[in-house]
């Protein structure tokens, strides 16, 4: 539970800033490299992505356990919240936002008061989607679980 607390809570925060930076700031060099990157966990197998985690945390050095379970879950997660909220920030009225601003409200507390309070139930669902998608998943947690941590799908498989 707190693997998938932790890394839904990780995933909607980067997800949405995510979502907003494909969505607001246009054409920017390296958009299409970083929607790949973002994208990547959805067309990719369960797999080659847990693998391809466990190389990385062997070439870094990084002692397997709970932490590790949870930027794998992370890294997975954020795409699906990444979807919801950009869906929502497409059809979003800009209008709002530039009527505070015109009306002397700086640009970081135009996105906390008007932006974030619309986009929020889009970004609860995706928190529950990470969420429910961490709890389920038990590639991501063979591959990048230690001997010390382990998640239940994991457990649950192993004992089959």
């Amino acid at each position: 539970m707190r693997v998938g607390v932790l890394s839904a809570t990780a995933a909607t925060i980067l997800g949405t800033l995510a979502a907003v930076a494909l969505v607001r700031l246009g054409r920017f060099r390296g958009r299409l490299l970083f929607s790949g990157m973002v994208y990547a966990p959805l067309v990719m197998p369960e797999v080659i992505t847990g693998l391809s985690l466990l190389l990385l945390f062997v070439a870094l050095n990084v002692d397997r356990g709970f932490w590790t379970i949870t930027i794998a879950h992370t890294t997975l997660t954020m795409c699906f919240v990444t979807v919801i909220v950009q869906s929502r920030l497409i059809g979003f009225d800009r209008s709002l936002e530039e009527a505070a601003m015109d009306l002397g409200c700086p640009p970081l507390k135009t996105f906390l008061t008007i932006t974030l309070p619309l986009i929020a139930p889009a970004a609860a669902a995706g928190w529950m989607l990470a969420f429910t998608v961490s709890l389920g998943r038990t590639m991501h947690g063979t591959f990048s679980s230690g001997r010390r941590a382990s998640t239940r799908p994991v457990r649950v498989i192993s004992a089959v």
